[in-house]
């Protein structure tokens, strides 16, 4: 791969795909589920022809515009076509209700939003009179009463072929770094949403060396699967687009394995949750046949002498790695279409148990750590230095340091400026000086290395003093088959207790080879035996932990959670708040008889 040269704005990256005559540069699925192709002109000539649309309907420099889609090509046409006349884009996550909608739009001052089916624009409808609303774009056709049709702005776009339109690329070339880009409303496991203000110039400065180590090019391909709503999803397709790779986008999230199989990627980049669920299904599904589960173990037992190996690239010469790739690895890199170089975790800490299992697996996983604030990427491991179990190396151009609490600062060029309209929510985290107080706990070694522990506000502080940090004791939790998510809880408390969800696909299956009946899941998680099932896995988990961190009780639930019921972020982390209300009763039964049990 060549160099890319330098970006100053997302316009400039852009004009790099326009320009760049490929004739795949993105893939889109239609109801049949077949593949089709959008050239560099296509993109360009359809973003061209919505920008248009755009200024037509008054839209003007600083501007924001609401964008409440899946993942799917007019995504990236409609926040290329926004940023390209000047304007800022607002991603909101479909799953939103009506209400939660009319919040953000309101605050934002979008007088126009772009939506993906009748069901947004209804929604939207529903709730306009509380909003600036002015035209609501609907990407599926026929448009809902209300809303205009994408397709008929769009409608002879393609025809224009490699035909540029001067006026259009002046106005785009006269963004500014220093202008808004997007505000993207984070949703947070605490709080009120704040929209974070992102310039071109923030996003310009990641890009420009969050790939740099890695080589992506034009042979390169991966599938945007993760919310384009969310910062990481978005800044891996910039990093796609700008290396002049291929972007398939997969609006559903049941058709991944489907399209695994038939865009074959080279790079997913993925949450944690998304590897640990991969393990999982592996792990399970050699559990049907003892022969099949004795050679997985083997061959992750084998694969674990030559973990460091497999991070440097050079790939194992032994004998016996070479036989269990073959009969059991490959097989784990088959499930990803056979064809990926490149793995990324990001948007949470990565527990180091999953990291391991993945390189015993001969797979490396390449942990980074940002935050939407961040543009997003604030540190990396890559090819060229890493460290298992860190979050990496920080980028050249950002700058870290510790507060005296262990809180991590960062400060650079991709550091946002505000958050919008909340000046005294911005005061707290952002100093003078530009440092940027990111509610993560950390610590770096001798080496620059980076270490994320926790979230500040999520450590528990026990009646004792003890802080203990919940999110590597759930990650220990979780790397059990039977457990598909766990919650610590105890803050202010004698002991640490634990709420377990159970993977209930594993946990049903060995209740119906050890006798076990239930006729709910209600019943089937207070059955005597798979408590004491549980109670192994929690033995198991402590093992290592000092006593203060042990987890001393706990309750399996039988409800599991996701995002849509309101206990995960998009990002699939847990929203302690809402499971600390939702579950109040269960916690307060797990210390009912705390001033006589035994403590820390």
């Amino acid at each position: 791969m060549t160099a890319v040269s330098p970006i100053s704005t997302v316009n400039d990256l852009f004009f790099r795909i326009a320009a760049a005559g490929n004739p795949r540069a993105a893939l889109w699925q239609n109801a049949s589920d077949e593949w089709h192709p959008i050239s560099s002109d296509q993109m360009y000539q359809r973003v061209r022809a919505l920008g248009s649309a755009f200024l037509h309907m008054g839209a003007k420099k600083g501007d924001r515009i609401a964008l409440i889609s899946e993942n799917r090509w007019e995504w990236a046409v409609t926040d290329f076509a926004v940023l390209a006349i000047g304007s800022a884009d607002v991603p909101i996550y479909p799953t939103l209700t009506a209400e939660q909608l009319a919040e953000l739009v309101r605050d934002a001052g979008c007088r126009i939003a772009v939506v993906s089916s009748r069901m947004q624009s209804d929604k939207l409808n529903s709730v306009r009179g509380q909003t600036q609303l002015e035209h609501i774009i609907m990407m599926d056709s026929p448009a809902a009463d209300g809303a205009i049709a994408m397709s008929a702005l769009l409608a002879g776009a393609d025809e224009r072929g490699s035909e540029r339109d001067p006026v259009f690329d002046a106005v785009a070339h006269s963004v500014d770094p220093r202008d808004l880009a997007t505000l993207i409303y984070t949703s947070g496991t605490t709080g009120e949403p704040k929209g974070v203000a992102l310039t071109h110039g923030n996003i310009a400065a990641n890009q420009n060396l969050a790939a740099m180590d890695f080589g992506f090019g034009s042979s390169d391909a991966c599938i945007s699967f993760l919310p384009l709503s969310h910062v990481t999803a978005r800044a891996l397709d910039y990093v796609m687009f700008n290396s002049g790779a291929q972007v398939a986008y997969c609006s559903q999230f049941d058709r991944l394995p489907q399209a695994m199989r038939e865009v074959r990627p080279t790079v997913i980049v993925g949450v944690p949750r998304v590897f640990e669920k991969i393990r999982q299904a592996v792990e399970q599904k050699a559990g049907l046949s003892p022969v099949k589960r004795r050679m997985l173990e083997w061959a992750i037992r084998h694969g674990a002498k030559h973990a460091d190996t497999v991070y440097d690239g050079s790939g194992p010469n032994a004998l016996l790695w070479k036989l269990a790739n073959k009969l059991v690895y490959s097989k784990v890199r088959e499930a990803f279409g056979g064809r990926v170089r490149i793995f990324v975790s990001g948007g949470a800490p990565l527990g180091i148990d999953t990291a391991r299992w993945f390189a015993s697996a001969g797979i490396a996983l390449w942990e980074g750590y940002g935050l939407t604030e961040t543009s997003p990427v604030i540190s990396l491991n890559t090819p060229k230095q890493h460290r298992m179990g860190s979050a990496g190396m920080p980028l050249s151009n950002v700058e870290l340091k510790l507060a005296e609490d262990g809180e991590l600062l960062v400060r650079g060029p991709s550091v946002f400026h505000g958050y919008w309209h909340k000046p005294a929510a911005t005061a707290e985290c952002l100093d003078s000086h530009g440092w940027f107080r990111t509610g993560d706990i950390a610590h770096i070694d001798a080496d620059g290395f980076l270490y994320i522990t926790d979230r500040k506000k999520e450590l528990l502080k026990t009646s004792g003093g003890k802080l203990v940090a919940p999110q590597p004791i759930e990650n220990k939790l979780k790397n059990n088959l039977l457990v598909a998510n766990a919650a610590l809880v105890g803050d202010r408390h004698k002991f640490i207790s634990a709420l377990i969800v159970p993977n209930f696909t594993a946990l049903e299956e060995w209740a119906g080879h050890h006798g076990v009946q239930a006729r709910s899941r209600t019943e089937l998680v207070a059955d005597a035996r798979v408590i004491a099932l549980y109670a192994e896995a929690i033995r198991e988990a402590n093992i290592g932990l000092a006593n203060f961190e042990t987890v001393k009780r706990f309750r399996i639930v039988a409800e599991e959670w996701t995002q849509d019921s309101g206990e995960l972020t998009p990002s699939m982390k847990i929203k302690r708040r809402v499971l600390n209300a939702r579950y109040e009763k269960v916690i307060a039964e797990l210390y009912a008889d705390e001033a006589t049990a035994r403590g820390e």
